[in-house]
């Protein structure tokens, strides 16, 4: 956890939610994702949060996510001292009780800062006793987020519940961080994700905002985390920042960028990588029987990859205006003082 410089991620949410700003955690699924999410950070003065579950972990470890955790983490740390913000790591979705091996890996491995269990399709009872032992797991430098999206008491039910049983119930919600002693929760408001996906359900920033103010009035504190972020509009997300969430996870906005941004290059320049009609398509001898040759200008990888950059890094910038996030960078702000 050498990527960034003394600061603690808790202090960075405390911040956030006291400013009534918050950050979009980012899913990083490629290399070319995580320096566009980092030359966008950078150029807005934002801190950066970036996360990957399993599947991505196994990506960077061609397979193996223990060993992708550990390159991703090395990528991170390599980073942290050429840019001027501060750079966070989350563990996104642990599934327990699958996970078990998964999540060892992670906390073994140094690099993160927060893991998120997900222990949410489970019933409450087995979703507290999964995250409570999660949480014993876990170094105290590293914070612990949890999924509670359904109602206790729906579980198992035959009937079809109401949609009001897919969104957070607030005394839920100060039972589960009271015993389960997790740092984030991550709650059901309407969003499509998770226990709420596929259903119609309207977007209620103010059930967020009852949850925090029973977790105050209850005096217990966790951070509020809302997922499947990519498609809240902008007066929603203004609203739930109101409401004191400080984390919102994205992930499918980068995954488009990157593909539309590598589609639109190769269709544009398609000319210049494929032969022409007449032209046997001979890749072994590199085209040297034909006038025609392929333009390395074009079919270079880091030609897309630097467009790809480009463009995630100025989607992030926005984001990060946004949010408020932007030019509240601790690393510059601590310089200021």
């Amino acid at each position: 956890m050498s990527h960034h410089a003394g600061v603690d991620l808790r202090g960075l949410y405390e911040r956030a939610r006291e400013g009534g700003y918050g950050f979009f955690a980012s899913n990083v699924t490629h290399f070319d994702v995580l320096v566009g999410l980092l030359r966008g950070s950078d150029r807005a003065d934002s801190d950066l949060v970036v996360q990957l579950g399993r599947e991505e972990a196994a990506f960077f470890g061609d397979g193996d996510p223990a060993v992708g955790i550990r390159v991703f983490g090395g990528c991170l740390d390599a980073f942290a001292a050429r840019f001027d913000v501060e750079v966070f790591c989350n563990v996104d979705h642990v599934h327990l009780p699958e996970d078990d091996d998964f999540l060892t890996a992670c906390l073994d491995s140094g690099v993160p800062d927060s893991v998120m269990v997900d222990a949410s399709a489970e019933p409450f009872e087995r979703n507290v006793e999964l995250t409570r032992e999660a949480v014993e797991r876990a170094d105290e430098a590293v914070l612990v987020e949890a999924e509670l999206g359904r109602i206790a008491g729906v579980e198992g039910s035959t009937e079809t519940p109401d949609d009001e049983a897919f969104y957070t119930d607030p005394d839920d919600a100060v039972e589960f961080v009271e015993r389960t002693g997790c740092d984030l929760l991550a709650v059901s408001v309407g969003t499509q994700h998770g226990v709420a996906s596929g259903r119609d359900l309207d977007v209620r920033p103010d059930i967020a905002a009852d949850i925090g103010r029973a977790l105050a009035d209850a005096g217990v504190d966790a951070f509020l985390v809302v997922h499947g972020a990519s498609g809240l509009a902008d007066e929603q997300l203004a609203a739930l920042l109101d409401a004191g969430v400080v984390k919102f996870n994205k992930n499918t906005r980068y995954q488009y960028e990157y593909a539309r941004t590598a589609a639109d290059f190769y269709h544009e320049h398609a000319d210049a990588v494929r032969p022409p009609d007449g032209v046997a398509d001979d890749r072994a001898s590199f085209f040297a029987g034909s006038d025609w040759a392929p333009d390395k200008t074009y079919f270079h990888p880091h030609v897309v990859s630097n467009a790809a950059r480009d463009r995630i890094a100025d989607v992030m910038t926005g984001l990060c205006e946004l949010t408020g996030s932007a030019g509240e960078s601790l690393r510059s702000n601590r310089a200021n003082r």
